[in-house]
């Protein structure tokens, strides 16, 4: 018999299953044979091919699964009793169907996350192509998103060498997180997500403010570059919260701030990729991890200069009205932050510049009389006089260069 060389493997596959699944709800013997009569599949194994085409009656159904024909023959039941043709041609119908939708499942997934990865990653440009592709796949790009980025490596990657074990674990795992991640957020067609590889889920979460509205509160300040990032970062840790829980395992999330437009998703990507990598790696697991909350690690490991000097003025945007204050800060740093050395520079009593400096705290959420943060602050200045034109360049930079 040569059917292996004639049928495909999708239809070997549902033969098997119909063969099955038949006989045990019908309590028959079941026989597929494909379209040159050859016998497939069957049950009970040992039912030699005469004892089904000899029996009267046998039900014969005829089944087309893509480009493959065949029949299922059905015998007696082993109580000898009558079997509805009508309700087993139902019952095979259904069956197929259902094997097939299955079937195409992984396929289908498959390619959403490969448009997903590819998008993301930077290999698709064309805007059209991404909204004609995303639609085809029933997604919306059409409205402002921001990517979290998820490592749930420790629930999704299997720690065994059977590569066909692991394909189908893969995909289970990643599905439970994407099924979570959906419930999560109560709105399937708002969040699109996808797995991406090395037990990462990409999420690309609406990010307007009525899309975060349950996570944003009144004195949020927002900026162009970095709107709506407080309100991500709270739907982050509420969603580590709930995926640690039906996981029960460590769970990280990296948050990228919003960037404009279609092809912004990959700066967005970026962002979530930095601030996930280097918080695992000086933070640890389980936290919810964002560029402006990396402290000096941020500056010193993003490569990309543009995103260090957006970061540095995110960081200062609180003092930007406040030429008083970066005054004060331009002193502290050229007196090495000596108190009373910077109090005599400025011309004011040390009461006056410890107001100020607690008020700078209080704005930017960074205080100059620790080290680490006085190191961001001095960093964010610095960073931030690249992209200004000389004569708007710091003060302090400009005196101490002089």
């Amino acid at each position: 018999m040569n059917y292996l060389k004639t049928v495909t493997k999708q239809f070997q596959r549902i033969a098997n299953i119909l063969s099955e699944r038949v006989a045990e709800l019908l309590c028959a013997s079941v026989l597929v044979v494909d379209g040159g009569g050859d016998a497939i599949a069957q049950t009970p194994s040992h039912t030699l091919y005469s004892q089904f085409t000899t029996v009267n009656p046998s039900i014969r159904i005829p089944i087309k699964i893509a480009n493959d024909t065949g029949e299922v023959i059905i015998a007696k039941t082993e109580e000898g009793e009558n079997i509805s043709p009508r309700l087993a041609q139902m019952l095979v119908e259904m069956i197929v169907n259902q094997t097939v939708a299955v079937g195409q499942l992984p396929a289908q997934y498959e390619l959403k996350n490969k448009f997903i990865h590819d998008l993301l990653s930077g290999a698709i440009i064309n805007e059209t192509d991404i909204l004609r592709q995303g639609q085809i796949l029933g997604m919306d790009f059409t409205r402002p998103r921001a990517v979290i980025l998820i490592d749930a490596a420790d629930y999704i990657l299997p720690s065994i060498s059977n590569q066909e074990i692991n394909d189908k674990w893969i995909w289970q795992r990643a599905q439970h997180i994407i099924n979570s991640i959906v419930s999560f957020f109560h709105l399937p067609n708002d969040t699109i997500c996808a797995y991406i590889g090395n037990g990462e889920v990409a999420v690309l979460k609406a990010s307007s403010t009525q899309d975060l509205v349950l996570w944003a509160n009144s004195e949020d300040e927002l900026n162009p570059s970095w709107a709506n990032l407080t309100a991500l970062k709270r739907a982050g840790s509420a969603l580590m919260s709930r995926l640690k829980s039906d996981t029960k395992t460590a769970i990280s999330i990296g948050i990228g701030r919003h960037h404009p437009g279609i092809q912004g998703l990959a700066k967005s990507y970026q962002d979530a990729c930095a601030a996930l990598s280097l918080g695992r790696r000086f933070h640890g697991k389980n936290k919810v991890h964002c560029l402006d909350e990396l402290g000096i690690a941020a500056f010193i490991g993003i490569a990309d200069e543009n995103t260090k000097i957006d970061l540095a003025r995110h960081l200062l945007s609180p003092l930007e009205q406040e030429t008083e204050l970066i005054k004060t800060l331009d002193a502290f740093f050229l007196e090495n932050c000596c108190p009373s050395s910077t109090a005599k520079r400025l011309c004011i009593h040390r009461n006056t510049l410890s107001y100020r400096l607690e008020k700078i705290t209080s704005l930017t959420g960074l205080d100059p009389r620790k080290f680490d943060e006085a190191m961001q602050i001095r960093l964010a200045l610095l960073l931030g006089c690249l992209g200004e034109s000389p004569e708007q360049m710091c003060k302090g930079t400009m005196a101490k260069a002089s």
